[in-house]
């Protein structure tokens, strides 16, 4: 009989993320009403926004029908519209819960939360039950399932009905044993951009991880059609690594066109794949956003307020992105990765003999890619709440001259030999357009620090990047 009179309220179980749900229901003579998926409320009480797509009814005529165990590439809200069901989940994902089992019985006033990857299967204990499922993606043949066998001997499901007394199909009885099941693997990372400084990192952060992808420009052509260039339900985050930063070629016509290009255009059809998929995005954004007139090191919340085109741009990326229900913006400064640099360039200049003017009158902080990469993956994997993250090293800010001398004087050179300029000084007569640059592009790292990530001094990362 249904259990009227329930408050709403989650019911957590040993398996992660599948949660049975009390559901309130209404009766009298005439019947019975419920509300049996209701977002609002339900978000509210932790239930993930997994934005359903289908919904799926399956009537079964007689008591003991038996049907499982399916784990599908997507998640389900399963709930009974009438009749009663003994239900029996197995995680199946990939990780130290496989093989983890939870039963219970569902009748009208409950439903169940099942994520990605946990097997689902159940036996009707009553006549005419109407067995319903929302699910957050589309039927489709090139989906990847994973079963197993109702009767296997390590999962011990108590069937309340005896199998061999029961309605089950051929192909349920065939299914594997669960040690030759084959596990559900997490959801899949793509890395765009994975040609560049960031991307070079993220391939040596994430080498032990084969669900992530890579993918450089020739590979993923942003402005083709994205919709048709993956099956990005099977995708859990996107990490756009890629981006244009030539920010004195932006200040140009052709330059400004591809700059919006990349760091708009392409960036907007990301998060369009992003909203449509329940995908996070993961996007790095710029101190070129603010106009550095600051004081003290921004914060995220900080008003943008950039000062030339590339700037411009990347702040109009982080308002896109920003729209997507699950995103994390990654605001940087001063990159230093493998290729070109300002630190192998003034180690160059060092060793060759030749006595650099630098400029002394922008003060930030170094920040290394392979903390960036790092700090990118702790987010996601730590599933920190979505918004924007300031992530550059720690430490003593310090003007570029204050950084070329250290280099110099890490490299056994004498530091007095850099000649502190301004940067009017030092772009005086240049050949072509000229940025503005932000003079004060320090940030405050108190937010993601508060999620655990330890920050790294940026003096220390830039002498081990010297020692290596």
């Amino acid at each position: 009989m249904t259990d009227f009179g329930k408050a709403l309220a989650p019911v957590p179980t040993p398996i992660e993320g599948l949660v049975v749900y009390d559901l309130p229901v209404h009766g009298d003579s005439r019947g019975w009403f419920k509300e049996n998926w209701q977002r609002e409320k339900m978000l509210a009480l932790g239930l993930p926004d997994f934005g359903p797509v289908q919904n799926n009814i399956s009537f079964n005529d007689a008591v003991g029908t038996t049907r499982g165990i399916h784990a599908e590439p997507w998640d389900k809200w399963v709930s009974v519209a009438t009749g009663r069901i003994f239900g029996a989940w197995v995680d199946l994902r990939e990780g130290p819960g496989f093989g983890t089992v939870f039963t219970t019985e569902i009748d009208p006033s409950k439903a169940i939360f099942v994520p990605r990857g946990v097997g689902n299967s159940y036996q009707t204990l009553a006549p005419d039950t109407a067995y319903t499922y929302l699910v957050n993606d589309h039927w489709s043949p090139d989906a990847a399932y994973s079963f197993l066998n109702l009767a296997d001997e390590t999962a011990a499901i108590e069937w309340p009905i005896p199998l061999s007394d029961v309605e089950i199909s051929a192909k349920d009885l065939a299914h594997p044993r669960l040690a030759d099941v084959t596990p559900i693997p997490p959801r899949r990372v793509l890395v765009v951009g994975a040609g560049g400084q960031l991307g070079t990192a993220l391939r040596a952060e994430y080498a032990d991880a084969p669900w992530v992808e890579f993918a450089t420009r020739a590979d993923l052509d942003l402005t083709g059609d994205l919709a048709g260039a993956r099956r990005w339900r099977d995708y859990g985050a996107i990490i756009n690594a890629g981006a244009y930063t030539a920010v004195d070629l932006a200040e140009t016509d052709a330059g400004r066109a591809d700059a919006w290009a990349a760091n708009v255009t392409g960036v907007a059809a990301l998060a369009r794949i992003a909203a449509e998929h329940g995908v996070t995005l993961v996007h790095v954004s710029s101190d070129y956003v603010f106009d550095g007139t600051a004081t003290e090191p921004y914060r995220e919340d900080a008003p943008l307020a950039p000062l030339g085109v590339y700037g411009q741009t990347k702040a109009a990326g982080d308002a896109i992105v920003g729209t997507t229900p699950r995103h994390y913006i990654v605001r940087t400064s001063w990159v230093i990765g493998e290729g070109k640099n300002f630190v192998q360039t003034m180690a160059s200049l060092a060793e060759r003999g030749v006595d650099p003017s630098v400029v002394s009158d922008q003060i930030g902080r170094l920040t290394f890619t392979d903390d960036l990469a790092r700090g990118i993956r702790h987010l996601l994997e730590t599933r920190s709440p979505f918004g924007v993250y300031n992530l550059t090293g720690g430490g003593t800010p310090q003007s570029w001259a204050d950084l070329a001398r250290t280099v110099f004087e890490l490299t056994g050179h004498d530091p007095d030999r850099v000649v502190p300029v301004t940067t009017a000084e030092y772009f005086d007569g240049a050949a072509g357009p000229v940025a503005p640059r932000p003079a004060w592009s320090v940030l405050d790292l108190a937010k993601i620090e508060a999620t655990g990530f330890e920050v790294r001094d940026a003096a220390e990362s830039l002498r081990e990047y010297l020692e290596a």
